[in-house]
């Protein structure tokens, strides 16, 4: 595929008219020369969100059939790119290819997910109660509720997954999924990947005879044209993976508009691994070496990268701690995404290096590149820790730090002192259940996702899968980012009440003409 540089709005490709951009190639600290992309304008924004506006109405009306086929063809079509989509990728991001197939993987995968869903309407809620006319003191009317689309959807593309949460990524197909129309802010780091992936989407759209604006994509800066696409009156949410200071921000600009709209942001996370004792005596070292492969893996760019070790201090600990560091000596550098975020895991870890009572345990092999990032181990006591809120913070990268607590007491004070997480982790054995079971309904306050025995990187996109957690982790604890309800987001209730049967929608009709799994009466009926 030939890359224009160009926006995608409607179907229009629109050449932006404000401050050129080139992609980057962090491998080697050098600009992609070609090709030049221009960034949008308020004005682009506003075009993106008018059609967008347009096609509501007439997309979310489309047979659930339609809807599942344009997530199908999309999935397709990113297939049908190949090799170029991944030497672009590549190229733009410095991940390994085996990696970004994998990734690509996930992203069709997610997309036809998302298609049998469509397809089964259990996303619809379809709920009828009978009318009560004889009821005493009052009679109870017809009452049906299904759930619709919320409206447009804006999408802010992620810098480390330049396509699971990027133009075609989870966010843009659970809108697709629900009947939302989409705008997406393209991510500054794989400018040349967002358009391939996008033009796919538009001539999807295009041959399917979708309305025009059910697919857009902007380019720019996020202080300008990013708040401007939260602040349009035309977009009912928002999707976005980055940075606490940049889902914060745009939480800002959502909360101060007229009508003020969901931010559903998935910011920042420690993800605390808890080693609990007999697990420690049984197999520190083996613990050790997982935690580190998990830490190190994709220069620690993951959401769920395990930034945090707690334990109770003592022999087994200490046996965990000279494993970790051993481990952590022998791992390579690896290149970060962008040069921006190589610095700021540059800073971090000064950060936590300068802090009173931190100790450095081990670093990895020295960087060879210009944006590559040395793991790094820390080691604290519990003391410092409660008293040190900037150890809470995320550092983006491959560092952690392990906590030695005295005793039980002092690791579930710990354990309560954490904000909102992403997952927490027990390593655990059977002897271990009387503390693990002190240890959960406190994690369960903290976190999305708990985990035993395994270690948070990676994922799954299925049913059960939980990607939130409470505040910093995401903006609201009640959704999920990945899986099969994350179309939650976009939907709402409707009830329909004393409707005559030609005003009735098909998953509320008394034929049932969906097939549609119902509650009817209190009761789930295939009715």
């Amino acid at each position: 595929m030939e890359l224009t540089g160009d926006m995608l709005i409607g179907r229009q490709a629109v050449r932006g008219a404000d401050k050129a951009l080139r992609a980057f190639n962090p491998s080697t600290g050098k600009q992609i020369d070609t090709p030049v992309f221009g960034s949008g304008t308020i004005d682009d924004v506003s075009r993106a969100c008018e059609l967008a506006a347009q096609a509501f109405d007439p997309y979310r009306h489309l047979p659930l059939a339609v809807r599942a086929e344009f997530l199908d063809r999309i999935a397709d079509g990113i297939t049908a790119l190949g090799d170029g989509l991944i030497e672009r990728a590549h190229a733009e991001s410095g991940l390994p290819k085996a990696r970004l197939e994998g990734e690509r993987g996930r992203t069709t995968g997610q997309l036809k997910l998302f298609a049998n869903e469509v397809r089964a309407g259990q996303w619809l809620t379809a709920t009828l109660d009978s009318p009560l006319p004889e009821r005493k003191p009052l009679p109870r009317p017809d009452l049906r509720m299904q759930k619709i689309a919320v409206g447009p959807v804006a999408v802010f593309g992620a810098s480390n997954f330049p396509l699971a949460f990027s133009v075609a990524g989870g966010d843009t197909a659970a809108a697709f999924a629900a009947g939302c129309p989409v705008v997406v802010k393209a991510h500054r780091a794989h400018l040349g990947t967002s358009e391939m992936v996008g033009r796919v989407i538009q001539r999807v759209a295009a041959d399917m005879n979708l309305p025009e604006g059910v697919f857009s994509m902007i380019v720019g800066a996020g202080g300008t044209v990013g708040e401007a696409l939260v602040a349009h009156p035309a977009i009912k949410a928002v999707g976005f993976t980055g940075s606490r200071a940049g889902g914060t921000s745009l939480m800002k600009v959502a909360a101060n508009r007229p009508e003020p709209i969901p931010v559903y942001a998935e910011m920042s996370s420690i993800n605390p691994v808890f080693v609990l004792p007999t697990a420690l005596a049984a197999r520190a070292e083996a613990i050790a070496r997982g935690f580190v492969d998990s830490l190190a893996l994709g220069a620690g760019q993951f959401c769920t990268n395990p930034g945090l070790v707690i334990g109770i201090e003592g022999p087994e600990l200490q046996a965990f701690a000279q494993a970790a560091a051993d481990a952590l000596n022998h791992k390579p550098a690896q290149t970060m995404l962008t040069s921006g975020i190589h610095v700021a895991y540059q800073e971090g870890e000064a950060r936590l290096a300068a802090i009173e009572g931190v100790e450095p345990l081990a670093h990895g092999r020295a960087a060879t590149g210009p944006t590559q990032a040395c793991a790094a181990l820390f080691v604290t006591d519990a003391a410092v820790f409660l008293t040190k809120p900037e150890l809470e913070d995320e550092v983006f990268g491959p560092v952690s730090t392990i906590v030695r607590c005295k005793d039980e007491q002092e690791l579930l004070a710990v354990a309560e002192h954490f904000a909102g997480q992403l997952t927490a982790t027990l390593a655990m054995e059977r002897d271990d259940v009387p503390l693990a079971k002190r240890l959960v309904p406190i994690l369960e306050r903290k976190a999305g996702r708990l985990l035993i025995n395994g270690f948070p990187t990676g994922v799954e996109v299925c049913h059960a899968m939980v990607h939130g957690g409470p505040f910093p982790a995401t903006a609201d604890s009640r959704v999920t980012s990945v899986g099969s309800t994350s179309i939650d987001r976009f939907l709402r209730p409707v009830c329909y009440q004393d409707f005559p049967a030609e005003l009735l929608p098909d998953a509320l009709a008394d034929d049932n003409p969906l097939g549609l799994w119902r509650r009817r009466d209190g009761q789930i009926v295939n009715a």
